[in-house]
């Protein structure tokens, strides 16, 4: 059986490392954002570091997701000083599961903050798309996935939680997935 995998990017205001206190207060809520969406019913796994260390980015070994890459947009820096950025790689069961764990709970609430970290752009902020169930995306397949989002609008290739397409590429409105859905919790 296929599952989803999700992409999301997001330019930060200012560099991972910077000591700022936005910068500092998204750092430390990144942690327990990533243990409750782990938790969630349909999570089966996302993309990590095996140093674990996750303010080296473009230097890290990601193991079977693959070297990291950035959307074309992305025009800040690329070490650890000068990172500017958050992105993450993962795998669900279904679109319902993943949009759930995004759009309630603690990471709901970190949403809801998102302009006060990230710059505004014109460019789509997450990705989905389907894998045969023994294969894991890789950073370069998100990065794709997103440009083409960007560039062509949802198609089964690439989608968005607004229009969801089911793994035989048809597309489906199913009850809870969307945003006139989300629900603050």
């Amino acid at each position: 059986m296929p599952h989803l995998a999700l992409y999301t990017f997001g330019v930060l205001k200012s560099p991972l490392a910077d000591t700022a206190p936005l910068t500092r207060e998204f750092y430390d809520i990144g942690g327990s954002v990533y243990r409750k969406i782990s938790q969630h019913p349909g999570y089966l796994a996302r993309a990590e570091a095996a140093d674990g260390d996750q303010g080296v980015l473009f230097e890290a070994d990601w193991g079977a997701w693959g070297e990291f890459a950035v959307p074309d947009w992305y025009g800040k820096g690329r070490t650890a000083d000068s990172t500017a950025l958050a992105a993450t790689l993962s795998l669900w069961t279904d679109p319902g599961s993943a949009f759930d764990a995004v759009y309630t709970g603690l990471h709901r609430e970190a949403l809801n903050r998102r302009h006060d970290w990230f710059e505004r752009s014109g460019h789509p902020s997450h990705v989905c798309w389907w894998v045969l169930d023994d294969l894991i995306p890789t950073w370069r397949d998100g990065v794709s996935r997103l440009e083409h989002l960007r560039d062509h609008g949802p198609v089964p290739h690439a989608f968005s939680f607004r229009h969801v397409f089911a793994p035989d590429g048809t597309p489906v409105r199913s009850k809870g997935v969307g945003p006139e859905n989300v629900r603050a919790h």
